[in-house]
């Protein structure tokens, strides 16, 4: 009996391993915690779901978080590429470029990624033409600028709170820069480099600026909390790149939905894993709408009026 025992434990033990060989392997590597980016792994993940791939029966999703350590990116990529992973996801931007530069054959998805072609993970948005593709989280920002304009109609100065070292958050600034520029509002930067910075650095502008506008920036969004310390004593409006960050201590945003961001990602990783597309064929994609969303209990604190005119779009 004991003999036969073990040949059915050798038996089942070898069915397993040979379930598990045969299931879709996903490697997902995220920046940091923070609302925006979890939404579009949950969102992702559920789309898959949705699409009849599920973690645990007949994909693997192996998902590892850098912690907002840039440096652990590279260990987590080459794990994926050591693994054989059919497909990674990388959500953010380090860890997008970690993983591009670690590999040339393996389908990379990207998500809550500002400008691809501009970070230098695809050749073109419309045409990546390698083994990079995604979709984007590019805000309205010249929109996010008209709203700061519109709650603080006074604004003569605003401060642009965002991390120097964030290629995505620098290429919303400048695009932020270009439409004060054209209304004739002055700003100044108000850059950090690290989390530690962000109280002194904004407790720095106060008295300079009317108002702050802050891009989806990673940093920044995991540090809001910190941000609402500074701005909400000191009456300070603060117009942000996403509604996650808008809801931890901002003011208002024109946002998008990062669940409904990462479900779109995942209709793209079911078109490569049936093998009707691949990467390079496949156009960067975004979502075309945008919600006005409004921190209630900070608006109140601070003593500002939502124009009614702003609900009524």
């Amino acid at each position: 009996m004991k003999y036969i025992y073990s040949l059915l434990l050798i038996t089942f033990s070898l069915l397993s391993c040979s379930s598990n060989a045969d299931k879709i392997k996903i490697g997902v590597l995220q920046l940091v915690e923070h609302d925006a980016l979890d939404a579009s792994y949950r969102g992702f993940v559920d789309g898959l779901k949705e699409a009849g791939y599920e973690d645990g029966k007949n994909i693997t999703i192996d998902y590892q978080n850098a912690q907002g350590e840039q440096a652990n990116c590279i260990p987590i990529a080459q794990k994926f590429i050591n693994d054989k992973s059919d497909l990674i996801l990388a959500i953010a931007t380090p860890a997008a470029q970690a993983v591009a530069n670690m590999t040339k054959d393996v389908p990379i998805l990207i998500t809550a990624v500002t400008d691809p072609a501009d970070s230098k993970l695809v050749d073109d948005n419309n045409a990546p033409g390698g083994n990079v593709t995604g979709t984007s989280d590019l805000t309205p920002v010249e929109s996010q600028i008209e709203l700061l304009t519109e709650i603080t109609p006074n604004v003569k100065t605003v401060g642009l709170l965002y991390c120097s070292s964030e290629q995505n958050s620098v290429f919303q600034i400048n695009m932020a820069k270009r439409k004060l520029d054209s209304m004739g509002i002055k700003y100044i930067d108000l850059t950090v480099s690290n989390p530690n910075e962000i109280q002194q650095v904004l407790q720095s502008a106060i008295g300079k600026v009317e108002a702050v506008y802050t891009p989806t920036d990673n940093m920044i969004a995991a540090g809001m909390a910190t941000v609402a310390l500074v701005a909400e004593p000191a009456k300070l409006p603060v117009v942000c790149g996403e509604g996650g960050m808008t809801m931890l201590g901002g003011t208002a945003t024109y946002g998008i939905s990062y669940y409904e961001l990462g479900k779109l990602t995942s209709v793209q990783a079911v078109s490569i894993l049936k093998g009707e597309k691949k990467p390079a064929e496949m156009p960067i994609e975004t979502l075309k709408k945008f919600d006005l969303i409004v921190n209630t209990n900070m608006v109140e604190s601070i003593g500002l009026t939502i124009p009614q005119s702003l609900y009524n779009q």
